[in-house]
């Protein structure tokens, strides 16, 4: 009897440990993900620079993030789509030397114009990188464990938003902004490190021996059950995209400019929202897996409705650094539940376009709006256009409630 309880015990145990392929998919997909933080939020710190250089209006300034967007968008949807047919591991490389390669080109812009080409090209990396590792680590992990997972992912982008602001303080401040750019070749360097042995996941490897890895984009509306899914997931995605890159985009202007404070600053600030956002994702992974998605979702969304409308009141820089770890552990906390609910709602065949699509899609809709936020601070302030971000989470709010089904707990197809 006592052989056999611990035999069970063993057993029970090794079922709950993660195995070193799940640990090794996890590892790649969160440093995959760091890279596309650095880069990504490189824009946003060094933004003040760039408008003095190449004396911008913050409406052309708004422009450059959503030129970037813009390519996510493409890159998300030709990316996703050969990740789905050639496999998760392979084109998650390309996607990443593709945006190390062309941010680095960034550094020897000789002009505006030239500067946004590059930021589009970058996009298209950017935008397919997010999905295929979100992807790896959805099929590699076990379903009660799936949020979580996905949630360690997506803390890969809060060490991407510290490693840009020491870079762009540090590097920018004292060397130029072209130096800040040209670091971001770097993480082309980490693609072999990361990728060296890493296997696809054994769910893709079973639908391609049996030949049905063809392109199934039309799995994403099948049914009008699954259209209304797609519609309410990209709402969702948009919503998710505009607060943070709103936030974490235009905050840092305001700072140096509205408020007319130093911009080391914009440091302190950075480090107390980034914290909050880790803590959140955090929580937010657990909540998902014990309580299911859509109360986790719903809930995070209204208390962020609520708290980023009375913190744009405010101008104090001590209140707006404290609270910054709040409004980030609402606002962010939620990146830690999409891997899981994208992929639960798609087949193998159509996951990681899925993936892909609706999140970059999300991602090009808040490009748009950022547009929208830059006429609006020229017209009246950051301050009052980053307040109406709450109408938005309110929507999405709503997209949970009615558009989008519980998967909490479902097998992947």
């Amino acid at each position: 009897m006592e052989k056999e309880f611990n035999a069970r015990t063993s057993s029970v145990e090794q079922k709950h440990q993660a195995t070193p392929y799940q640990k090794k998919t996890l590892f790649a997909s969160t440093v995959g993900y760091a890279l596309d933080g650095m880069d990504m939020m490189l824009l946003g710190f060094c933004l003040p620079m760039l408008m003095k250089y190449f004396d911008l209006t913050k409406t052309e300034a708004a422009t450059l993030n959503s030129i970037t967007l813009l390519g996510a968008v493409i890159g998300g949807i030709i990316f996703g789509i050969m990740a789905d047919k050639f496999g998760r591991v392979k084109v998650f490389s390309w996607t990443i030397i593709i945006f190390s390669l062309f941010t680095g080109l960034c550094a020897i812009s000789p002009n505006y114009e030239t500067f946004a080409i590059f930021r589009f090209l970058s996009g298209l990396g950017l935008g397919g990188e997010f999905g295929i590792g979100m992807t790896l680590v959805s099929e590699s992990w076990p379903k009660h464990k799936r949020s979580r997972a996905t949630a360690i992912v997506a803390l890969g982008f809060q060490v991407g938003i510290v490693l840009a602001t020491l870079t762009a303080t540090n590097i920018g401040e004292s060397y130029g902004w072209r130096w800040a750019f040209a670091v971001g070749v770097i993480p082309a360097l980490f693609v072999a490190w990361t990728r060296k042995g890493l296997k696809e996941p054994e769910i893709w490897q079973n639908l391609k021996e049996d030949k049905k890895n063809k392109i199934a984009l039309n799995k994403l509306f099948i049914t009008p059950r699954t259209s209304l899914t797609t519609i309410g997931l990209t709402i969702a995605c948009a919503v998710q995209n505009f607060g943070f890159y709103g936030l974490m985009v235009w905050m840092p202007t305001m700072i140096a400019n509205e408020l007319e404070l130093p911009f080391k600053n914009t440091t302190f600030w950075t480090i107390s929202t980034t914290t909050g956002m880790v803590l959140g994702i955090i929580v937010f992974g657990w909540l998902c897996d014990k309580l299911g998605r859509r109360p986790s979702y719903i809930g995070f969304l209204i208390i962020s409705a609520i708290s980023i409308w009375f913190y744009f009141q405010q101008t104090d820089m001590t209140i707006l650094i404290i609270f910054g770890s709040v409004i980030g552990f609402f606002v962010n906390g939620m990146m830690g539940g999409y891997g899981a609910l994208l992929a639960e709602h798609y087949p193998t065949d159509a996951r990681s376009s899925a993936e892909n699509i609706i999140f970059n899609v999300g991602r090009g809709v808040a490009g748009i709006a950022q547009v929208l936020i830059g006429y609006l601070a020229a017209q009246y302030s950051i301050s009052y256009a980053l307040a109406l971000l709450s109408i938005a989470y309110l929507i999405s709010a709503c997209a949970f409630g009615f558009l989008i089904p519980e998967t909490k707990g479902k097998t992947l197809e």
